[in-house]
């Protein structure tokens, strides 16, 4: 394979449109939430995150899982929790059952801060993508990211 060969020349510019639809959605759902909510796409990733947590057996999320959600390394996810934890939307303890696991859960003020944040997100969403639906490189993929998880 050379570096003009066609293949390879279609695989990077589809790799280029994902990433630049990525872009204009991240910044856009950014510009909304850090206006209106003081708060960073990664950071409203993580409150979702782990407000989807249960009480059950297994229900409580490892730091790992959760930096593999937020995608994000595990110290970068450590500093995230810590920067919510010292705003008051997350609080750590210790596993009842394994002193040496630390959960991490949303607080009532993260949970009513991601209450008012979810419709500023989906909104905000929805403008990107209508946006990137307007660039004939970028439509394709919109459409997929629209039919993911559809019933």
């Amino acid at each position: 394979m050379t570096a003009t060969d066609p293949k390879l020349t279609a695989l990077a510019s589809g790799w280029a449109a994902l990433s630049l639809l990525h872009a204009k959605i991240e910044t856009q759902v950014e510009r909304a939430l850090q206006s209106a909510h003081d708060l960073s796409v990664r950071e409203y990733s993580l409150l979702d995150v782990l407000s989807r947590q249960t009480e059950d057996e297994g229900g409580h999320l490892q730091m790992r899982q959760v930096a593999d959600a937020v995608v994000l390394s595990q110290s970068a996810t450590t500093r995230l929790v810590t920067r919510l934890e010292d705003r008051g939307l997350l609080a750590r303890y210790l596993c009842p059952t394994d002193r040496r696991g630390i959960y991490t859960d949303v607080s009532d003020a993260g949970f009513k801060l991601l209450k008012k944040a979810r419709p500023t997100n989906d909104r905000a969403l929805r403008k990107a993508l209508d946006t990137a639906a307007e660039d004939p490189q970028l439509a394709p993929l919109v459409a997929a990211v629209r039919t993911l998880n559809q019933p």
